[in-house]
């Protein structure tokens, strides 16, 4: 397990902590909405050996390992929190690199990436970060990169505002942070009106803390480790126990959401290609 001192929750009470660095704290690795299963099938629809490839918000490396054994071109992941973007360093060094950066603002050259892959962080963003987020993620990306995206989603399509609205409230009581899911149409929406064409979709149950899902994302030792960490720790017990019972209350209407986008070549690089 990292070590309390190693992970980007300051001095803070683990009662205001962020829930993902909560469940960090007490040994989970995969901290994705659906499972290491649905980051595996995102990754495989998307063209990475060979590829330069960015990664906004990359957590604890777990992504990041999974990306440097398809073999890219090059590595870069983009974190705006100093302590976090060690943490990922150390997993990526000497293969690839990690920079201190919005992911809205995050400094990278005009084109200059294939692939661009965020996990759990647009979720937690308003409309308009959201939208700043693709945006940054298409002036980045080359003609024809894609965007790979792995966030948390609500269903169905057509859920009413009023349960949209309860599930946000009660996911912010529970993991501190005021989480905007969106439906899978949403979603796709959010990606199309930046111009990029979806090319791969798929769902998976939101079972981050089921007990089938701890096991099959962690292992039996890793699970174990969790369970007996949480035992130990009433604090981190209450806050773990809250998020699973939010969880298990709307899993009828939470999932997961993993898509794909890519960025047209554009009228400019059809140019290009005739002359």
């Amino acid at each position: 397990m990292t070590h309390d001192t190693e992970l980007p929750m300051g001095s803070r009470p683990i009662e205001n902590v962020a829930g993902h660095w909560v469940l960090a704290r007490m040994g989970k690795k995969v901290l994705r909405p659906g499972g290491r299963e649905l980051t595996e099938r995102m990754l495989g629809a998307v063209p990475v050996e060979g590829r330069d490839v960015v990664e906004l918000a990359p957590g604890l490396g777990l992504t990041a390992r999974a990306i440097l054994d398809l073999g890219p071109a090059s590595y870069t992941g983009v974190d705006e929190n100093p302590e976090a973007a060690t943490i990922v360093r150390s997993v990526v060094e000497p293969f690839g690199r990690v920079v201190n950066g919005d992911a809205a603002h995050t400094g990278l050259p005009d084109d200059s990436a294939d692939v661009i892959v965020g996990e759990a962080m647009l979720t937690m963003q308003t409309d308009r970060g959201k939208s700043a987020i693709i945006g940054e993620a298409c002036r980045v990306l080359r003609p024809g990169g894609h965007y790979a995206i792995h966030e948390l989603g609500l269903k169905p399509d057509d859920v009413s505002d009023d349960i949209k609205n309860t599930v946000r409230v009660d996911l912010a009581r529970a993991i501190k942070v005021n989480a905007r899911p969106l439906t899978l149409v949403e979603w796709r929406a959010a990606l199309e009106a930046h111009g990029l064409e979806v090319v791969f979709a798929g769902t998976a149950p939101m079972a981050l803390l089921d007990p089938k899902r701890v096991v099959a994302d962690e292992g039996v030792r890793g699970a174990l480790r969790m369970i007996v960490n949480v035992l130990r720790n009433r604090r981190a017990r209450a806050r773990v126990l809250g998020m699973r019972r939010v969880f298990r209350t709307h899993r009828d209407t939470l999932t997961a959401v993993a898509m794909v986008a890519r960025r047209p070549l554009g009228d400019d690089t059809e140019k290009e290609n005739e002359e």
